[in-house]
């Protein structure tokens, strides 16, 4: 199996950054496919800075939004360059400073370039950690399902969990199909657990972890 760790390609905290920006709401495969152009061409933030949204639209039409996208990697080129002397800042209350950088990115590029114990609910770890019953129904928004999972969640694992809820979500326990016949966790999920009593679910079903295609 492989290990639980972000798709995007990157070489850089800058380079990450950029890449979670343009994976909103669009896949990491389609953003590896447009990243390779971007970073030759713009490999760092002082090279970014440089460029017009115009000139960053060539290289990331195919992706979802770009128009919005490319005016937001134009002006956080240009405030990396003018705060922050051309280095992604650690601190959060820095990163969401940079236009296109919500709480979801910052939590992103904090766990997977610095390290830190973040834990960015995206729709597929919203969606996993409801389903297996991690996180109470009560539980609306994803800042809500933050504090949950990082109150139970020891630290040191958080930054692996997101990606282990996440790639499961993408995988496994996708929104329309669930492949709960085949999960590893089918024995302890809330959500396997109504399906059998429904009879959608084998009571035999494997228990066995599919890991993502390579």
């Amino acid at each position: 199996m492989q290990a639980a760790e972000t798709e995007l390609q990157y070489r850089t905290p800058f380079q990450l950054l950029v890449a979670v920006v343009l994976s909103a709401q669009c896949t990491d495969k389609r953003v590896n496919l447009v990243t390779p152009a971007l970073f030759g061409a713009y490999p760092t933030a002082e090279a970014m800075a440089q460029a017009t949204p115009g000139d960053i639209f060539g290289y990331i039409r195919s992706v979802s939004y770009p128009h919005n996208k490319s005016n937001h990697l134009a002006g956080l080129a240009r405030m990396l360059v003018s705060d922050y002397g051309g280095e992604v800042p650690q601190a959060h209350d820095d990163l969401v400073r940079l236009p296109g950088v919500g709480r979801k990115t910052a939590n992103v590029v904090q766990s997977v370039a610095f390290s830190q114990s973040t834990m960015a609910v995206d729709t597929h770890v919203f969606r996993v950690s409801h389903r297996i019953g991690l996180v109470p129904d009560s539980c609306t928004t994803p800042y809500s399902v933050e504090r949950e999972l990082t109150r139970h969640i020891p630290q040191a694992d958080i930054p692996k969990a997101h990606h282990w809820l996440l790639l499961h979500g993408r995988y496994v326990c996708q929104a329309r199909k669930p492949k709960c016949d085949a999960c590893g966790l089918n024995s302890c999920c809330r959500y396997a657990e109504k399906a059998k009593k429904a009879g959608k679910l084998s009571e035999n079903a494997k228990n066995i972890v599919i890991s993502r295609p390579k």
